[in-house]
């Protein structure tokens, strides 16, 4: 029977109705912080308070980066023995650590790739977080992984992939890549019965891929072969029959992975899809598409012709929160034949026998078998509340709308006289460069506009020299904000 309680820490006394400790009714905190008393219920009121304001901020405060020492002298030590209390520790990141973190959904946060994610995305991540679901496997978490999939079975359609493939949610694109990868050097090496099994695979990629491609080669000990990007940044079908020609028959006997690029992060380009899935073929390897951040428009009607060939591919890759609308963390990789993905990925111990003994079907497997992780949150669950909320056609009309300011951006570009456009945009990255101006003066701009709260844009590189790139993914960005951040160029 539960029992009432008088406890008491410091100055602060907290009545409770509480169940009697089940052997010796210890009240120490160790054993009480996992119930809830007034002052739990305190702070679950601040915390819902502050989570649906920053939800309907519009905007949200941009904010900005501090310094160790700013923050040292703000916050000072938040772990101690005897612990702040809840409320402090929520006063201390509301105040202050919460501003030192820039709003990546601001609509004028125009670097790297923002995220927007839809309020309904948010509010289901606090349902998921209170759920605390262990989603690695069918068994634990079947609701969970059954929504997941019908969510990644959309994405697949997107694709024009078969009705038999399937995926899993996993942390990012670094993630995405680096398990379709691992299933391609599994399948490369049971196909060679045994004369790879010693031998280091060669993946071949454009020299305009996202970073991830090498890192995943350096942990999988793969040599990688870089297909030089043509005029307007992309692999095209000749660049890439020439390099792989060049190689030796040794070496291309080594190619375990063909990856292509669908909307590159510094250009927003895409690369010839259907000559690298027709060399992949050729070559009987693997064909992976890193889509990241741009096979996401592949719900656009306006611009799913340029993705022609991704259908060929055995995986590819897209993160819900770049351009799809969901919150950090989630990547969608889908594999055309799961079934390759499970023998490649599925970790062994008498403890996971019991997963491994389920009758799953054809096309379901334990999203712990489906890339290089065991333990995992149900990730995908706010981007398919998200779509099932909305509904796919809310999805393509928020997708044109930043696809039409980006088209407009672009007009203001190249009406301006003291810009200049460097590439025509195919999604909605824009490249271009202020005349005259040094990379020092590029980065003054840049942070002037961050330390006023106006804009995040930060300069990169083109061919070695120093640029100005918009990426536009909030369907909150208008073209007035992005006019406004042009004109303060002049």
């Amino acid at each position: 029977m539960p029992t009432s309680r008088v406890r008491h820490r410091g100055k602060k006394t907290m009545v409770t109705n509480l169940p009697q400790h089940p052997s010796s009714g210890n009240e120490s905190d160790g054993y009480w912080m996992h119930y809830h008393d007034q002052d739990s219920e305190k702070l679950a009121e601040a915390v819902v308070e502050y989570a649906l304001e920053r939800i309907r901020l519009d905007p949200p405060p941009l904010d900005g980066p501090k310094t160790l020492s700013q923050l040292q002298a703000l916050v000072g030590n938040t772990i101690t023995p005897e612990g702040l209390g809840g409320l402090k520790a929520l006063e201390i990141f509301t105040k202050h650590l919460s501003h030192a973190c820039i709003s990546v959904d601001h609509p004028s946060f125009l670097s790297f790739v923002p995220g927007a994610p839809t309020e309904s995305a948010v509010l289901f991540d606090l349902v998921l977080s209170a759920s605390n679901i262990y989603a690695g496997s069918w068994l634990e978490s079947s609701g969970a992984v059954y929504a997941e999939n019908q969510a990644l079975q959309w994405v697949a359609s997107l694709a024009n992939f078969p009705a038999s493939s399937a995926g899993v949610f996993v942390s990012g694109g670094t993630a995405g890549n680096l398990s379709a990868l691992i299933a391609a050097r599994w399948r490369w090496r049971q196909n060679g019965k045994g004369a790879y099994d010693r031998v280091r695979p060669v993946i071949v990629t454009s020299s305009g891929a996202h970073s991830s491609v090498g890192l995943a080669a350096n942990a999988m000990d793969a040599d990688i072969v870089k297909v030089k990007a043509d005029a307007k940044g992309r692999m095209s079908g000749v660049n890439l029959r020439q390099a792989i020609a060049e190689l030796d028959p040794q070496d291309r006997n080594r190619i375990c992975a063909i990856v292509a690029t669908s909307g590159t992060t510094n250009l927003g380009v895409i690369d010839d899809l259907v000559a690298a899935g027709e060399q992949a073929r050729e070559l009987g390897t693997w064909f992976h598409v890193d889509g990241a951040y741009g096979a996401a428009a592949l719900c656009a009607p306006s611009v799913k012709h340029l993705f022609v060939g991704i259908e060929l591919a055995d995986s590819f890759i897209v993160d819900p929160h770049k351009w799809l609308f969901g919150p950090f963390d989630c990547c969608a990789l889908i594999y055309r034949d799961p079934d390759t993905a499970r023998r490649a990925h599925t970790q062994r111990a008498e403890y996971l026998e019991v997963l491994q003994q389920q009758e799953l079907g054809d096309a379901l497997a334990n999203p712990s078998d489906m890339a290089h992780h065991l333990s995992r949150r149900a990730r995908g669950l706010p981007f398919w509340f998200s779509v099932a909320t909305h509904g796919t056609e809310a999805y393509e009309e928020a997708m044109e709308i930043t696809l039409q300011v980006t088209r407009e951006a672009t007009q203001l570009i190249k009406n301006a006289p003291f810009l200049e456009l460097l590439l025509e945009p195919e999604l909605s990255i824009i490249i271009f460069k202020r005349n005259g101006w040094t990379p020092e003066q590029y980065q003054a701009w840049s942070d002037k506009m961050l330390n006023e709260g106006r804009a995040f844009v930060v300069p990169t590189t083109l061919n070695g020299e120093t640029i100005l790139r918009f990426c536009i993914i909030n369907p909150r960005t208008t073209i007035e904000e992005v006019a406004e951040i042009i004109n303060s160029l002049e």
